[in-house]
């Protein structure tokens, strides 16, 4: 990849980042049209995810809108520049609310500032809708509340339920599952009460709710459809239409299967209501769509980890109980990322990881990607941050870093996606919902642990994924450093962690942490008023690692309850507020924004006489101009 600006812009604690997509250029005329209708399809549902976050979302969009597109008056007076930051954060997080800590951002200009901006415009009707969302802390606090003792329906702010408790909707998806214990019931489906008490779903699909915006998907899938990579592909694209054109969930697991099966297109996609971290009940699933084209070179290294899946699980360090006695369908893959939609924007993952079904994992495998294009961007833009030079305990550590810190990353990812999240098995009659809010937690840290144990394995020399097992070795020293002190920077001092992902590495980290105290294998070392934690014994971390990934994994296959909160809420939410304060202040003085997205690339079709000739990718670099272009574009 030819060297590029990365970092766009940085505002608040986010900074702006751009993707190449080098392998666009290479495909056929065909194949360009795919990406291009696929991409169509992947921005159609974007206000579905805003409405999911927040039933005020839009209306808060539309007024922030509103002043960007027609305020005449001084923008560069403080309170405007505030507004800016503001409106930036918001679109940055599809909503009023931290699209990482969940917690309802705070605007730092006035609500008579606001309603005199709206004034300007001729829109002050739109103030008496979003006053009290936006200005009012206390109301619709925080998006997912995942705290012990608490209604987690009622205390959180999205938009999945109206007007239910916990223990409703509860009940009412535990019936559903005597109906048929293997469908996702509730994914597809916000949770209300009728007009006689009765508790009642509407349906997302195309004649329900979302139904404009799924009549939109549905048109440009029908387009891209006429340029799948093969007769297969055109079905699976053919079936996930039937299913947001009748909402039955029955359809989306059928179309899940076909699309596990099929591999051989080397352009894919991920479109639907798929993840559910935004449900604190883990019930309902967020939109989402990601374009990918596949590396050919670089997928060579996840189909060696692929290939040996079944060594994998026999050999990792869990209840024999909890094994699969045979590994199917395990597909992985390096790919570009060519375009990022609803939840994975502008905000994106770095790996992925479906079907989310348990059973269709079992019986028909799953398929697993690392967007190297994206984790290529993150590297660049992050190479003269400092954090490593702050955080680092030894100039040792910081070049085991420099030199195998990138491959260690991907590999990690791989690992997590390819097998940790595709490996272990429930054990009959348990479901995700057995766990309940910690259910996303301890999924990301098995899939974390089973990355961590295997990464330090002599088989991935063996197979040539890692050229030493000093990749290893750095990987294991971002980990614990992230886990236990970078990634604090991310909360505000005083709070406790939230956010799955966060919870998962801080749980690990501390962990292995506090077991491998009387050995010393992780050392915590002041030096000049400074706190680091440094490994002193790799081989005694590994076997840690393989400790809890044991328990972690008899956690999920037993659905126990009592045992993920105990760990979770043991290891992985509370924060030393001493050591937080220190690291807050460290990474202060270095000015880094903690939280990165992404502007997307643009398509452009090129016709002569009405006919295609050629699509042209293109690389904006403006945020905003790109949101308010994604906003007239509904």
């Amino acid at each position: 990849m030819k060297e590029q600006v990365y970092l766009l812009e940085q505002f608040d604690d986010i900074k702006i980042l751009r993707y190449d997509v080098p392998a666009f250029e290479g495909l056929s005329l065909r194949e360009k049209l795919f990406v291009y209708y696929l991409s169509r399809a992947a921005l159609a549902g974007r206000d579905i995810l805003w409405d999911q976050n927040n039933k005020y979302n839009l209306r808060v969009r539309a007024a922030l809108e509103s002043i960007l597109r027609a305020y005449q008056g001084n923008r560069e007076t403080e309170e405007f520049q505030a507004f800016l930051v503001y409106a930036k954060k918001v679109f940055f997080a599809n909503g009023v609310h931290h699209h990482y800590s969940m917690e309802k951002f705070t605007p730092s200009f006035t609500p008579e500032y606001f309603k005199s901006l709206l004034r300007e415009v001729g829109a002050e009707q739109l103030y008496g809708e979003v006053e009290r969302v936006i200005f009012d802390p206390k109301y619709m606090a925080k998006r997912v509340v995942l705290d012990e003792g608490k209604d987690l329906v009622q205390a959180s702010a999205n938009h999945y339920y109206e007007g239910v408790t916990q223990e409703e909707v509860e009940k009412f998806y535990g019936e559903k599952k005597k109906e048929n214990a293997l469908l996702s019931w509730g994914l597809n489906s916000t949770l209300v009460r009728d007009e006689n008490e009765q508790l009642k779903e509407q349906v997302w699909f195309a004649g329900g709710k979302y139904g404009k915006e799924i009549h939109r998907i549905v048109e440009y899938l029908k387009k891209a459809a006429e340029y799948a990579g093969n007769a297969h592909q055109k079905e699976v694209i053919e079936l996930l239409i039937r299913y947001y054109e009748t909402g039955d969930l029955s359809l989306f697991d059928r179309y899940s299967i076909e699309w596990v099966k099929e591999v051989a297109a080397p352009i894919d996609f991920i479109n639907g209501f798929i993840e559910v971290y935004g449900d604190p009940l883990a019930y309902k699933a967020s939109w989402e769509s990601v374009v990918q084209i596949m590396d050919e070179e670089a997928c060579e290294r996840t189909r060696k980890l692929a290939d040996n899946a079944m060594w994998f699980e026999r050999n990792a360090p869990i209840d024999e109980r909890f094994k699969k006695s045979e590994v199917v369908g395990i597909t992985a893959r390096v790919v570009q990322a060519a375009m990022l939609g609803g939840d994975c924007h502008p905000a994106t993952p770095i790996g992925i990881n479906l079907p989310n079904a348990e059973w269709i994992r079992e019986r028909y495998g799953s398929k697993s990607v690392t967007l190297d294009n994206i984790t290529y961007a993150y590297d660049r833009a992050s190479l003269n941050s400092g954090v490593l030079d702050e955080f680092a305990y030894s100039d040792e550590e910081k070049e085991l870093v420099r030199t195998y810190g990138y491959i260690g990353g991907n590999v990690h990812t791989d690992l997590h996606e390819c097998l940790g999240h595709g490996s272990g098995k429930m054990l009959p009659g348990v479901g995700q919902e057995s766990l309940k809010n910690y259910y996303s937690t301890i999924e990301e840290a098995r899939a974390d642990l089973f990355a961590l144990y295997y990464v330090m394995d002599p088989k991935l020399v063996e197979l040539g994924v890692i050229p030493s097992l000093e990749v290893a070795k750095s990987e294991y020293c971002n980990y614990i450093r992230n886990g236990l002190m970078v990634q604090l920077t991310r909360v505000k001092l005083g709070s406790n962690l939230e956010e799955s992902h966060m919870r998962n590495r801080q749980l690990i980290a501390s962990w292995v942490y506090e077991k491998g105290k009387a050995d010393n294998v992780i050392e915590r070392v002041s030096r000049d008023g400074k706190t680091y934690f440094t490994i002193r014994d790799y081989e005694a971390l590994r076997k840690l690692f393989g400790r809890l990934l044991a328990e972690v994994q008899r956690v999920k296959s037993e659905g126990d309850f009592e045992g993920a909160r105990n760990l979770i809420e043991n290891y992985g939410v509370r924060i030393d507020p001493v050591l937080h304060q220190e690291v807050l202040e460290r990474y202060q003085k270095l000015s880094v924004a903690p939280y990165a997205g992404f502007v997307n690339p643009k398509y452009r079709l090129v016709e002569e006489e009405g006919k295609v000739m050629d699509v042209k990718i293109e690389y904006p670099t403006d945020f905003l101009a790109q949101m308010l272009e994604y906003g007239d574009n509904k």
